[in-house]
């Protein structure tokens, strides 16, 4: 019973991805009815779940902070791929670029920050963290927000939109910015960003004893992500149209579709965030939480502008006045979260208040 568990155990990452990608071909072009419907989501989030597994070897092998980003930029390479798709189905969807982005801010920034934060604390009292990293990912995230989903409300063009020119400009403010962060995480101030104890010193604890996959593991589980994250996304596209219906059935807003996509992708994130910070390991958490977050604004946007050319309609950035109103409150917040280096589990539970609040304002307008 003991080889067939570790068997399982060990295999189940390798195999999921191959599935994936044997179901997407074989329904591709097949009306989905319920069953279908309810295996492409099992097969789904199985998939993900494994695509956690192998971006985790490829972050061990690399080493921290750059294996934060490998699943930050995986994560993002979904969540472009599945609004570009969606954008060019012919629906009306001029507010999806939008909705999806702003709900991955306020996942990373209520959902998976409150969690980490409430179980990094949960034995310990407080949790630990290099407040100079943290900050900077902090004060990067909100400029490439405000730049992107708050200015377009402000501007002369018709509507929440920015116009040709502005959205050029956009685009390249926020490419330069994450290129700017990546450099300052991975090579001039990577120390901000590695794992610390209360006193300040780095964290010594069983994944920093624990020897490092191989090349030969490491190349494999990099192309089964990459099989993984296909899969991911054309399973999504099958399922997007009754995520779309089961939306509409309940009666939530066309806007709530967003935040369906948003969960959706960022559940790798949310997984592997949440191990960190049970581990002890809050700055990886952080590292993920508010990576994602930048990746998603600073990577979709111009990707989003780049599609624009051949995509027909507007596309609406601009938040509204209620969801503008929870971004300021959720900056403010998690200014006074990072700045001390530590936080409690009340820090985690305002958090996750916060991003309850996003949830039950998306549902009710």
């Amino acid at each position: 019973m003991r080889t067939v568990a570790s068997w399982s155990v060990r295999f189940w990452p390798v195999v999921v991805p191959i599935i994936g990608i044997v179901l997407l071909i074989a329904v591709w072009a097949v009306p989905l009815g319920p069953v279908l419907v309810a295996l492409v989501a099992i097969v789904l989030a199985s998939t993900v779940l494994a695509a956690v597994q192998h971006a985790e070897v490829v972050a061990h092998k690399v080493g921290e902070p750059f294996g934060s980003l490998v699943l930050a930029v995986a994560v993002t390479v979904i969540e472009v791929a599945l609004i570009v798709t969606l954008m060019t189905s012919g629906k009306d969807t001029p507010t999806l670029a939008r909705d999806t982005v702003f709900s991955a801010v306020m996942i990373t920034m209520n959902g998976i920050v409150g969690l980490s934060l409430l179980l990094g604390a949960s034995r310990r009292t407080t949790t630990s963290f290099n407040a100079e990293g943290t900050g900077a990912m902090l004060a990067t995230v909100t400029a490439l927000a405000t730049l992107t989903l708050v200015l377009p409300t402000f501007t002369a063009a018709p509507g929440p939109q920015f116009s040709p020119a502005q959205l050029l400009f956009a685009a390249i403010a926020s490419v330069a910015l994450y290129a700017m962060f990546v450099f300052t995480q991975t090579v001039a101030h990577r120390d901000f960003f590695l794992p610390v104890k209360a006193n300040g010193t780095p964290v010594d604890d069983d994944d920093s004893h624990a020897d490092a996959p191989s090349s030969r593991k490491t190349i494999a589980s990099l192309v089964l992500l990459v099989v993984a994250l296909i899969a991911v996304v054309g399973l999504a596209k099958l399922e997007s149209p009754s995520i779309e219906a089961g939306v509409a059935a309940i009666g939530f807003p066309k806007s709530f579709v967003g935040v369906v996509i948003a969960l959706l992708v960022l559940l790798p994130e949310g997984i592997a965030a949440a191990k960190a910070a049970s581990r002890n390991r809050m700055q990886t958490s952080l590292n993920l939480a508010l990576g994602s977050s930048m990746a998603s604004i600073g990577l979709t946007i111009p990707a989003i502008a780049l599609a624009s050319i051949w995509l027909t309609g507007p596309l609406l950035l601009g938040l509204g006045g209620s969801q503008i109103v929870l971004f300021v409150l959720t900056v403010i917040v998690s200014v006074l979260t990072i700045v001390p280096g530590r936080a409690t589990r009340l820090q985690g539970g305002v958090h996750l208040v916060l991003f309850a609040a996003f949830i039950f304002l998306a549902i009710v307008p």
